[in-house]
């Protein structure tokens, strides 16, 4: 046609074009086959962990990891082995993670596996920007068990319990959940029923919202039912609060099934905090810990120490409740996906990893701070605590008290007081009176005081926000020049 003009497709231009999109092709083709091939590739040792549909893409219903029955522990492998994990002890100041676990035990209800877990809670808490945060992970999610393969994630507890691995239940239990929502976990708490019903009558019961009409039976085979009607905060016994955080029938009233148990769960938690902080109940509490620890000790198994205990009790009251994040990993975020577990059919859910990293990251942060204690300037983040300190001199060398204040406020901590001496003593004591962490971090390793060495004693009319008490073993310890 007179005017136009047909481009030239062997100009070196469209050849190179042509040849660059040929390339491109390639090598997007390439990427997804080997994706494809790499996602579950088992043929040899490939680092990460693979997916969720892995488990059901490579292996048949017969051979899925058999649900362990404790009282028949042969099903499971000689061979059966997972790596320990060890975790550096928390230093009080960095994020630290707890994964709460119940025990299904013997439920009446014909379910068996009396230790699976059925509960399962991880309790963040960042003490530098005074926040924490609750995430429940239903116990039918199908995950992989380190050592052991895939099965749903209540029964890494009884496989590690029944295979005696190094750290038995807890320890597997542990791993299974840091790997499947990607985050350490520090320490473990599992409270027996009998336990949790002693520890809520202990506090005076707790108050929760009851948003729905619900039938409880506390003792089973309906022997003392009660009815909770909605719309108001209802008391709660002992008793009535274990059963109303363990309902999860329709047929009670109480709805959503698993997903609806771990919100109710929470509210539980939270209903205790809030008891447990109140003025009188918590200095009591505070006081008395040692003996109720003692007391309450062979229904509570925890690899938390006392002394971390009470220090994250004192944390808890800086922080608020809208501080405090709740999220439950619900049917958005998992797909339910049929098997055979032990010659019977099961539902379990295939987890959407995508979603559930967008939860997990709205209450874990993982951007924040992992560890200032071990970043940052150890006086600057004493100083930023402005914590006020009164000296109290308890040996026989005068002046003591003004040299160590002299050297203190060198530092930048306020030494505002000096104490009447409660006596002659050869060590050196701290009382902690409000949670000044990273202060007492500071002067922990200053004065070398030993854990036995503080007392945590929550005061908020003190002066002051904690006392030091000088002992004979800082007379030789005191720097030159001071």
């Amino acid at each position: 046609m007179p005017g136009s003009r047909t481009p030239n497709m062997y100009h070196p231009f469209w050849r190179s074009l042509a040849y660059w999109i040929f390339v491109t092709a390639a090598m997007l083709a390439a990427f997804f086959i080997v994706r494809k091939l790499t996602l579950c590739w088992t043929l040899t040792a490939l680092p990460g962990v693979p997916p969720a549909e892995c488990a059901f893409q490579n292996q048949s219903s017969s051979d899925l990891p058999a649900l362990p029955d404790p009282a028949t522990a042969n099903n499971l492998p000689v061979e059966l082995s997972a790596p320990e994990m060890e975790l550096p002890k928390w230093d009080g100041a960095s994020r630290i993670n707890i994964a709460f676990f119940g025990l299904r035990g013997d439920d009446g209800q014909g379910e068996g596996c009396p230790t699976c877990t059925d509960t399962i809670m991880v309790l963040t808490v960042d003490p530098v920007t005074k926040t924490a945060g609750m995430l429940s992970i239903p116990r039918d999610m199908w995950v992989n068990i380190p050592g052991a393969g895939y099965s749903r994630i209540n029964t890494a507890w009884a496989i590690g319990e029944n295979a005696k691995l190094p750290g038995g239940g807890p320890q597997l239990a542990m791993q299974t959940v840091s790997q499947f929502i990607g985050v350490p976990i520090h320490y473990y708490v599992q409270v027996d029923f009998g336990t949790f019903v002693s520890f809520i009558n202990l506090i005076g019961g707790i108050d929760v919202y009851v948003e729905e009409r619900m039938v409880l039976d506390p003792l089973g085979a309906g022997q003392d039912h009660f009815v909770l009607k909605p719309g108001d905060y209802r008391h709660l016994t002992g008793p009535r609060a274990l059963a109303y955080a363990r309902c999860r029938h329709e047929s009670q009233g109480c709805s959503g099934g698993d997903v609806g148990r771990a919100k109710r769960q929470q509210q539980v938690i939270l209903a205790i905090r809030d008891k447990v902080l109140e003025g009188e109940t918590f200095a009591t509490l505070i006081t008395q810990a040692p003996q109720l620890y003692a007391e309450f000790s062979s229904g509570i198994h925890t690899n938390l120490s006392l002394e971390d205990a009470i220090q994250l009790a004192v944390l808890a009251k800086d922080i608020r409740v809208d501080d405090i994040k709740r999220g439950v990993i619900d049917s958005t975020m998992a797909n339910p996906a049929d098997t055979t577990i032990n010659g019977v059919q099961a539902n379990v859910l295939r987890p959407v990893p995508d979603l559930i990293r967008i939860l997990r990251d709205e209450i874990f942060v993982p951007g924040g701070p992992l560890s200032p204690m071990a970043q940052g300037d150890p006086v600057a983040l004493m100083q930023s605590d402005q914590a006020k300190v009164r000296i109290i001199n308890n040996t026989y060398t005068a002046g003591l008290e003004q040299r160590t204040a002299t050297l203190l406020t060198a530092q930048g901590m306020q030494v505002v007081e000096y104490g009447v001496p409660t006596g002659a003593s050869n060590t050196t004591k701290i009382i902690l009176y409000s949670s000044k962490l990273y202060a007492l971090r500071y002067l922990t390793e200053l004065l070398g005081v030993g854990s036995q060495q503080i007392t945590i004693q929550p005061n908020p009319a003190s002066t002051v926000d904690m006392e030091i008490r000088l002992g004979e073993d800082w007379v030789g310890r005191v720097p030159s020049g001071y």
